[in-house]
């Protein structure tokens, strides 16, 4: 009996076994064992572009170009001039004098001197402008024979100090003074200013307007400022800069702080003779800063320093536009990092004191970057590129101020 059993179990197994498929041959087809290739092709190079792109390092543009600059080329960039102060046969008082006819156009002489004379940009007063197809026929031609694009400004305030405003051949919207605006009490007035001339200047070609004014015309006795300042409140003052400032910018118009560290509590006129302003630092911060500060919040680009002494402040009976410690106050207690340039070199207040040579050296070792219409061109250049090349200013020092200059000029779009 059990070897029945074992033989029909011997014959269940053998069936069963028949009934199951060949694993052998037709289902090995159907799945294969993985086979060893290489990767696939996309794979490979999906590695490879990240390999190199990591590698490949960033050309900075402004980097670039300094890098191609001449020592003199990047010098000039330092340098904010009248068309006028080309001709460096003039004197001092000649280049000044509003009664003699401006430069309007350039001549032989001229361009030569540009070339020498590689300058980062031009400011334009009454006498260098006839219409506006001169303007433009002007700029094309200082366009033409600078070597980098330069930057154009003019000052235009609104009210009595109005280069285009006030020219019977400019279409421009003229304002009253600014202390007129003050008065209202309506931030949405100056801000309504500094968008209108922004908007027309950018029209004229212009990039930089020397404006708003940020001095508090708190000293009745002050023969300068009076009413190109918004009031003699602070509070009022800040709000209007402030205002002025962001339409400044929604017109694509460089706006310009002035003056530093304040002039509007001065007996004097910079312009003519040495001013003084006799508060300490804590009295500046109670007044004068807080137009300042509220301009640099607002996105200021640029703060023109006075050529006012604080022998409270600096204690080193410098102008502030000469004065370290002035620059270092304006930049680390206010927070301000952007352009700052001088007041102009040739005011008595500086040419009165200092050679063109020395301002210029002087101006730069303190913290300008931009060096405004030197009594004399020449001698103010020449001085820089003597003092670089013995060491008094750092070639280091110089690369980062025209850094600071030409990432102006590709904001301003000249550089593209």
């Amino acid at each position: 009996m059990k070897r029945v059993i074992i033989l029909l179990m011997v014959a269940v197994i053998i069936l069963t076994a028949c009934s199951i498929p060949d694993q052998g041959g037709p289902v090995a087809e159907e799945n294969p064992e993985p086979e060893t290739t290489e990767p696939e092709a996309p794979e490979e190079e999906s590695t490879e572009p990240e390999t190199d792109e990591s590698e490949t390092p960033t050309i900075d543009p402004i980097e670039q170009l300094i890098s191609e600059m001449d020592l003199r080329q990047r010098i000039g960039q330092l340098f904010l001039i009248r068309p006028d102060g080309l001709d460096v046969t003039l004197s001092r008082d000649e280049l000044e004098d509003p009664e003699l006819p401006g430069v309007t156009q350039l001549h032989a002489d001229l361009i030569t001197a540009l070339e020498r004379y590689p300058v980062g940009g031009f400011v334009l007063f009454d006498k260098n402008l006839v219409d506006p197809e001169q303007l433009r026929v002007l700029m094309a031609q200082l366009d033409q024979v600078s070597s980098i694009a330069p930057l154009y400004a003019i000052d235009e305030e609104g009210g009595l100090v109005s280069r285009l405003a006030n020219h019977p051949n400019f279409d421009a919207t003229p304002f009253p003074n600014m202390a007129q605006i003050g008065q209202t009490g309506d931030p949405d007035q100056a801000y309504q200013a500094g968008l209108t001339i922004g908007n027309y200047l950018k029209d004229h070609g212009f990039h930089i307007d020397f404006a708003p004014v940020a001095d508090v015309n708190s000293n009745p006795d002050n023969p300068v400022i009076g009413p190109r300042s918004f009031s003699p409140d602070p509070v009022v003052v800040a709000d209007m800069v402030q205002s002025a400032v962001i339409g400044f910018q929604e017109a694509g118009i460089v706006s310009s702080l002035k003056h530093f560290p304040g002039h509007g509590d001065t007996a004097a006129d910079s312009h003519f003779e040495t001013a003084i302003s006799y508060k300490n630092w804590s009295e500046l911060l109670m007044l004068e800063m807080i137009p300042f500060q509220a301009g640099i919040d607002a996105g200021a680009e640029m703060v023109m320093m006075g050529h006012i002494v604080t022998p409270e402040v600096s204690h080193d009976g410098l102008p502030a536009s000469l004065s370290p410690e002035m620059y270092r106050l304006l930049k680390q207690e206010l927070g301000f990092d952007g352009i700052v340039l001088t007041d102009s070199l040739a005011m008595q207040a500086i040419s009165d004191h200092f050679s063109p040579a020395d301002a210029a050296v002087m101006t730069f070792q303190a913290g300008a970057d931009f060096l405004l219409m030197p009594a004399n061109l020449a001698e103010a250049f020449d001085a820089i590129e003597q003092a670089v090349n013995d060491g008094t200013i750092n070639e280091a020092e110089l690369d980062q101020r025209v850094r600071r200059i030409l990432e102006l000029k590709m904001k301003a779009g000249l550089l593209e």
